[in-house]
């Protein structure tokens, strides 16, 4: 099958469906529109006026939670950290004290009012049942939903979508970054924003001779047809969207860089589009093997600007903020002693960050295990108490109203509530 139209010079350009699929894929991997491998039957949003969401922030690299929420009451802490511990309160480079036991890092001040309005709280020595220490793996496993199990084919938040009641279109689950992650991998459609600059960029398909030409190629009513039109649909969308927030930011002067950028886009997109209800972004750089450093140095620079970003996305969401939750989550935590390099290395249990206006905020949740020698898992990691399945259940069944069915579909084999996490959500 091939399809002939007339350019500009009169050449007539043949489009044959085999490369229309290379272009697409070509098109999905540059981020324009990426769908699920038999993601082709994105159906049309229904009417429910649900504007409930959840976003998931993906630190890659396992950052380290002991020093992101420090348990600053534990001598044991200090004993395994010489050089790269956080400062009790009333210190120089000190924690933000947050309930007289553990404190947040000095740079995640920019969040800290968060804690205190009561929609900012943590879940502690919360992680993945599964031992490994490989990145691939525990990312995989994270992602996946289901640990230990290789063969899982889909993400769960992919997962997520397709258990939703209602129909959907492709922009209700939206992944910022170059491709689509495992996590939204799966049958249902998903829309892919490239981060930064790349953003707003055009694309070959932008052309109008190139949009022509595929227009006209598939305007049946075959499974093909109808994803390549609900992808053109879902970039117009999107770029409609962009175009209206740069008009409306400090008159087209270039924003912040980084992950505040990339936050504060977001936030707006979500803020006028309410059939977005999923959302994805992830950040790396969090491996500290060597100069990991305390108060001040690498995971501090780090820190820094995902802060801000937190923030800002918070302000740019305004009163959309009630009706959003956010997950910082991470791979695996480090190791509770620094190394000899002045870093830490792969560990078990780790902090998962919880924010929004449902969230039950200015709380640390979960069972604190201890750092002392026989608490370690291993001799070596903080233990993990309450496996990471848990929370994000919580967020799913109370502020998406997932029921017993659904759960089971988004987290096949999650073993039974810990009440770790219990009250985590408001009612």
């Amino acid at each position: 099958m091939a399809l002939r139209d007339e350019n500009c010079c009169g050449a007539p350009p043949t489009v044959s469906r085999r490369e229309f699929l290379r272009r697409a894929a070509i098109l999905g991997g540059a981020g324009v529109v990426a769908l699920g491998s038999a993601g082709w039957a994105a159906r049309a949003l229904a009417g429910d006026g649900n504007r409930r969401r959840l976003v998931v922030i993906f630190l890659r690299g396992a950052v380290d939670g002991l020093n992101v929420v420090v348990p600053h009451a534990e001598p044991a802490y200090y004993d395994n950290r010489p050089t790269i511990a956080i400062a009790r309160a009333g210190s120089d480079g000190a924690v933000i004290n947050l309930d007289g036991f553990f404190g947040l890092h000095p740079a995640l001040a920019p969040i800290a009012p968060l804690w205190n309005e009561g929609t900012l709280g943590f879940v502690h020595a919360c992680g993945s049942p599964d031992p490994t220490r490989s990145h691939f793996d525990a990312q995989d496993y994270m992602e996946s939903g289901t640990p230990g199990v290789k063969r899982t084919a889909d993400g769960w938040m992919n997962r997520v979508l397709a258990a939703m009641p209602g129909a959907h279109q492709p922009t209700e689950a939206l992944s910022v970054g170059p491709t689509v992650p495992r996590i939204l991998s799966g049958k249902m459609a998903v829309a892919n924003l490239p981060m930064g600059n790349n953003a707003a960029r055009p694309i070959p398909m932008d052309r109008p001779l190139i949009e022509t030409v595929f227009d006209r190629l598939y305007v049946g009513d075959d499974a093909l047809s109808r994803a390549y039109r609900e992808g053109r649909e879902a970039r117009a969308k999107l770029m409609s969207e962009l175009e209206q927030d740069t008009a409306a930011a400090s008159a087209g002067a270039p924003g912040p860089a980084g992950f505040s950028t990339d936050s504060t886009r977001l936030a707006r997109l979500i803020r006028r589009d309410p059939t977005i209800r999923l959302a994805f972004l992830a950040l790396g750089g969090w491996d500290t093997h060597v100069n990991q450093g305390g108060a001040d140095g690498q995971l501090a620079n780090h820190l820094r600007p995902l802060a801000q970003g937190l923030a800002d996305f918070r302000g740019a969401l305004g009163d959309a903020w009630s009706e959003t939750v956010v997950l910082v989550i991470s791979e695996f935590g480090r190791t509770a002693h620094q190394n000899g390099n002045g870093g830490t290395d792969h560990g078990h249990a780790n902090v998962m960050w919880v924010m929004g206006g449902p969230i039950r905020g200015k709380k640390v949740y979960g069972r604190w295990p201890g750092l002392s020698p026989a608490q370690l898992y291993q001799q070596r990691d903080l233990a993990v108490t309450t496996d990471f399945r848990e929370p994000i259940a919580s967020v799913l069944e109370t502020h998406l109203g997932l029921g017993v069915a659904q759960m089971a579909r988004v987290f096949p084999g999650r073993p039974a509530p810990s009440g770790n996490t219990s009250g985590l959500l408001r009612a």
